[in-house]
C-alpha cells in the first residue's frame, strides 16, 4: 500500500477514535472528574467534526488508489466533487457511502463554515446552538464515520 494512502487512513483512524472518545467524555461525569472537565461540558460538535474529517480523510486515501490527488483551494469541494466522480458514480461504492459523505459535510459546514458555496443545504438539518443539543447528530456522525471508514478500508486493503 502507497505510504500516503497509509496516513490518510491512519489519520481517518485517529479522527474517528477521538470522536469515540469525546463522546464517551461528553456522557461520563467519571471521565469528567478525572480529566478535569467541567461536569455539564459536552463535545458533541466536535465529534460531528472529527467524524468529518475521518470521513474527509478516508476519501483522500481511497482516491489515491486511483491516482487522483486534491489539493487546496477548496480541498474539502474538490475530494467530495472526485471521491462521487470516481467510486459513487462508476457503481464501485454504494451511493449510500456518497450520502453519508454528503450529510458530513453538511454538519461540518454549518459547525465549522467548511463549505460557504453550498450554504443552501443547511435547511436538511436544523443547526442547534448548544452543545448538549447536538447528541444525536452526533451519535449518528460515529456511527457514519466508522461505516464509511470500514468500507474504504476493504477496498483499498
Amino acid at each position: 500500500m502507497d505510504i500516503k494512502i497509509k496516513i490518510y487512513l491512519e489519520r481517518a483512524g485517529n479522527e474517528l477514535r477521538l470522536a469515540k472518545g469525546l463522546m464517551k467524555l461528553s456522557e461520563s461525569k467519571k471521565l469528567k472528574e478525572g480529566a478535569g472537565v467541567n461536569p455539564k461540558d459536552t463535545f458533541y460538535s466536535s465529534v460531528i467534526n472529527h467524524c468529518y474529517y475521518s470521513i474527509f480523510y478516508s476519501a483522500k486515501a481511497i482516491l489515491l488508489t486511483k491516482g487522483v490527488k486534491t489539493e487546496s483551494p477548496n480541498v474539502h469541494k474538490k475530494t467530495f466533487e472526485e471521491f462521487k466522480k470516481n467510486f459513487v458514480n462508476t457503481g464501485i461504492l454504494d451511493v449510500e457511502l456518497l450520502k453519508i459523505y454528503k450529510k458530513a459535510v453538511v454538519r461540518a459546514d454549518e459547525l465549522l463554515g467548511i463549505f460557504g458555496e453550498e450554504k443552501w443545504k443547511r435547511g436538511h438539518y436544523t443547526y442547534k446552538t448548544i452543545p448538549q443539543a447536538n447528541k444525536e447528530p452526533a451519535e449518528e456522525s460515529v456511527k457514519n464515520a466508522t461505516k464509511f471508514l470500514s468500507n474504504v478500508n476493504m477496498v483499498v486493503s
